[in-house]
């Protein structure tokens, strides 16, 4: 009986020992699939430290040091990443997966959309590629993944979900991206310009910034659209730059309150100010302002145009002008329904340019 007892009991522990491991390092699919990615992408995911010169408290210049993510998009060694963590760089470096740093070659940038390029000398072997997906069709409730490298300890995974789709943020050059990505993964200090992949393993967004009262992640937090990030990127790396339409005017919101005291006929639209010289709405026959008027604690210029729609799209301000107008190339032609200050409507067309360097929308 003592002996039976004792097999048994030694049989019982092996099959405990067997087995228990395997229930406790057991992997559902979505852990196998998170692993999976991380092992594929990760070595993609660069380090990017970015040094610039500023005034200390006795206005001595000092270097100072930042740090921020990137990713590999090509074996020639580009790399994308936001314009926040590479502006006003005076030397950039890139930390690969293996610990190995190069001086990053500044491609190009775009305030506009957040959105630089870097370029490296690295063996094609050291280069692990980040696939570009797109980012039309997502769903909120997909799952992602945030890969980042930050302050070069090597790279990090949080995982989440889409939580929104379609949101509008103000980038770093003033403009309103559209169609941004919200995500509750954790997006940390030193992983903006990092990826966020889906589930497939390729990259919908570029993640850009966290919301938090605190600079701590609250899980709420944003990427730039992948489908915004290769046209911009596309044009980065063919000139340097990515080229914005442009009218040749400035223009100023009209609101209701100036409407009713000017004794307009529209209420709302973007009254053309001033118009520059052979410039495209110059050419189109559109009218700036004439003469200087008050409305209560306001000096304007009035007597422009006044915009209300482009190709059939309602314009009640400028940054709807301006939302609109992105959508469109230079070169394109676009039809403009606008009041003017007589009071006649008309519609005018408009052959688009490309905005000067340096040139700032208003």
């Amino acid at each position: 009986m003592g002996q039976r007892f004792w097999k048994a009991w030694v049989v019982g522990l092996c099959v405990m020992v067997v087995i228990i491991p395997r229930m406790a390092w057991s992997l559902t699919d979505d852990e196998k699939n998170n692993i999976e990615l991380y092992e594929r992408l990760s070595r993609g995911v660069v380090n990017i430290t970015s040094t610039v010169l500023e005034r200390d408290f006795f206005f001595n210049i000092v270097p100072r040091q930042g740090a921020g993510s990137g990713s590999v998009i090509d074996k020639r060694g580009h790399i994308v990443t936001n314009h926040h963590v590479i502006e006003d760089a005076r030397k950039l470096e890139v930390t690969l997966f293996n610990g190995k740093k190069y001086t990053a070659k500044f491609i190009g940038s775009d305030p506009n959309s957040d959105i630089a390029v870097l370029k490296i000398d690295a063996p094609k072997k050291d280069l692990t590629v980040i696939p570009m997906g797109t980012s039309k069709g997502l769903k909120v409730g997909q799952k992602v993944l945030a890969i980042g490298n930050p302050f070069g300890l090597g790279q990090t995974l949080t995982r989440g979900v889409i939580s929104s789709v379609g949101r509008t943020l103000r980038a770093p050059g003033g403009a309103l991206v559209e169609d941004i990505i919200q995500t509750d993964a954790s997006i940390n200090p030193g992983n903006s310009g990092g990826p966020l992949i889906d589930s497939s393993g390729f990259m919908i967004g570029v993640n850009t910034a966290i919301f938090s009262p605190t600079g701590a992640n609250v899980g709420i937090g944003f990427a730039i659209p992948v489908d915004t990030v290769k046209a911009v990127v596309r044009e980065l790396i063919d000139k340097g730059y990515y080229s914005y339409p442009w009218i040749g005017a400035t223009l100023m919101t009209m609101f209701p309150d100036f409407a009713e005291a000017l004794q307009l006929r529209v209420s709302r639209g973007a009254m053309i100010m001033e118009l520059v010289p052979g410039g495209p709405a110059d050419k189109a026959g559109l009218r700036g302002g004439k003469t200087r008027a008050q409305v209560g604690n306001y000096i304007i210029v009035v007597g422009g145009d006044i915009v209300v729609a482009i190709d059939g799209h309602a314009v009640e301000s400028v940054e709807d002008f301006m939302r609109i107008l992105r959508r469109y190339r230079p070169g394109d032609k676009v039809i403009l329904d606008v009041v003017h200050w007589e009071g006649d409507r008309d519609r005018v067309a408009v052959v688009l340019g490309e905005r000067p360097q340096g040139y700032r929308m208003r």
